[in-house]
């Protein structure tokens, strides 16, 4: 669509559409030509702004809020949309997001952002104590509470992970969903027994409820108290929940009853929580023989290893400054080192951005060289049509015996490990130590299956597989090794 470039109000409207559709590339520009022609126009500078972010290069996004905001003073919203970018950019945000507060007051998402930046900048314990204030007049955002307890988590005040979630029950016991939000963070931190109290203590004050009860199966299963489980999940309705079909599938496969998978997923895989349940399904097929999973993970060309050329010292060095201010995270898979926080591709930090540059060309490749389009396949059956986009992207430090327990990545289309350093074999241990392993599942759900592939780690190396693929590493012995990694956004 082609507008007047001196028509501001349906130059904006174009930018939204394209924002819309995830065709912002094709918008960016027309909102140029616009807002040369009228250069006053706040709006167009702030839909050019965001046009800039949805495409992931925020240094022009931020010059643009930045001259939207000298406009407009007194939006909200685009002094929102400035301290976004900033900190997505890698650039100091917190008087942004405090600017954007004093015009947005009790805004969440200002809220949220600022906590992000005060992580950033100021660490995990300045970060958590600046939320308390917005908890206590707000009890019921209850995505606060988790945020507040991944960084009493982050840094290192274990002893105080629920406080501010105990805080909200007390001046609400009978809601259901502040309880519920007080065993997810148990669980998150993979504190059990205390999540499964927490149920209990709930259960006595609320009564019956149906999410404390489907809370209590899956806490069973993943404790290992199997009986129970089964009492417990058959106590429950038929549920068409992709959460639920996942925890059903999990506790089937602690069961050895891995014919009852695609059953248990079939509804599920029919609509957009397929990701969610596909890994499942790979464990099942694997263990029964079904040829069909070599149709869904076997075929070689949708794994790709290459190695990149260039000096990576310098992004090393700017890794290891991002890293003394993270810890290990509450709810991700590493064990024995930390993990940055926010889009780490999204920095305008020259080698940051160089690296992005290498990983966009590399995953085109890759796209380009896989099989066919298939209908209804996880990978194959994704559009290929749009810009390289990422669902998320961040560095893994790992020290001494750190690893990477088996996981996966629902929310991304392909998946990575972009080696930026590792350390000499002498260190690391003898081979395997340290190998990326794929398709390794828990070993509590299927601990008879090896992974079908394992590679080596070297400076350099990029590694792209399935989202839905999982994957792990072996442990170092000792020393650092320091990678970048990232999601592919499904388009």
């Amino acid at each position: 669509m082609i507008v007047d470039p001196r028509n501001g109000a349906a130059a904006v409207d174009l930018g939204l559409a394209a924002l819309d559709n995830g065709t912002e590339a094709s918008a960016i520009p027309m909102l140029q030509a616009a807002v040369a022609a009228t250069p006053r126009h706040a709006p167009l500078w702030q839909v050019l702004g965001l046009l800039h972010r949805a495409a992931e290069d925020l240094a022009p996004a931020v010059a643009a809020f930045e001259r939207a905001a000298a406009l407009a003073p007194s939006d909200a919203r685009i002094a929102q949309g400035l301290a976004h970018a900033r900190l997505e950019a890698g650039l100091p945000a917190v008087p942004d997001f405090e600017r954007a507060k004093r015009l947005a007051p009790g805004d969440l998402g200002v809220e949220q952002g600022l906590a992000a930046a005060r992580l950033a900048e100021l660490g995990a314990a300045a970060a958590a104590e600046g939320l308390a204030p917005i908890l206590g007049q707000r009890p019921d955002w209850l995505q606060g509470h988790g945020l507040a307890a991944r960084l009493r988590w982050l840094a290192g005040q274990r002893d105080r992970l629920t406080e501010t979630i105990d805080q909200a029950i007390a001046a609400a016991p009978r809601d259901p969903l502040r309880w519920r939000q007080r065993v997810f963070i148990l669980k998150q931190g993979e504190l059990l027994d205390q999540a499964l109290a927490t149920v209990g203590r709930a259960r006595t004050i609320v009564g019956n409820d149906l999410g404390l009860a489907f809370d209590e199966a899956t806490l069973l299963t993943e404790s290992g108290q199997l009986d129970a489980a089964d009492r417990a999940f058959a106590a429950l309705p038929a549920i068409e929940d992709p959460s639920v079909a996942v925890h059903r599938a999990r506790h089937a496969l602690r069961r050895g009853q891995a014919d009852r998978i695609e059953a248990i997923v079939r509804t599920t895989l029919n609509g957009p929580g397929a990701p969610l349940v596909t890994p499942y399904l790979s464990i099942a097929w694997r263990l029964l023989g079904d040829p069909r999973w070599n149709a869904l993970e076997g075929d070689a060309a949708l794994i790709r290893v290459v190695d990149l050329p260039g000096d990576f010292a310098p992004l090393a060095a700017r890794l290891r400054q991002l890293h003394a201010r993270s810890g290990q995270p509450l709810e991700q898979s590493v064990r024995g080192g930390t993990q940055t926080d926010g889009p780490l591709l999204s920095h305008i930090d020259p080698a940051i951005a160089a690296l992005r540059a290498q990983l966009v060309a590399a995953v085109q490749q890759h796209i380009a060289q896989l099989p066919a389009p298939r209908a209804g396949h996880p990978q194959l059956g994704a559009r290929r049509d749009r810009p390289v986009r990422f669902a998320g992207s961040w560095s893994i430090r790992l020290i001494g015996q750190g690893f990477h327990t088996a996981h996966v990545h629902p929310d991304g289309w392909f998946s990575s490990a972009f080696y930026v350093d590792v350390p000499p074999v002498a260190a690391m241990g003898e081979p395997p130590n340290g190998w990326l392993q794929l398709g390794q599942p828990p070993a509590d759900l299927a601990g008879g299956l090896e992974p079908f592939r394992l590679v080596e780690p070297r400076p350099g190396r990029l590694v792209l597989f399935p989202s839905t693929m999982w994957h792990g590493t072996r442990p170092i012995d000792g020393g650092e090794r320091l990678t970048v990694a990232f999601d592919v956004a499904r388009r």
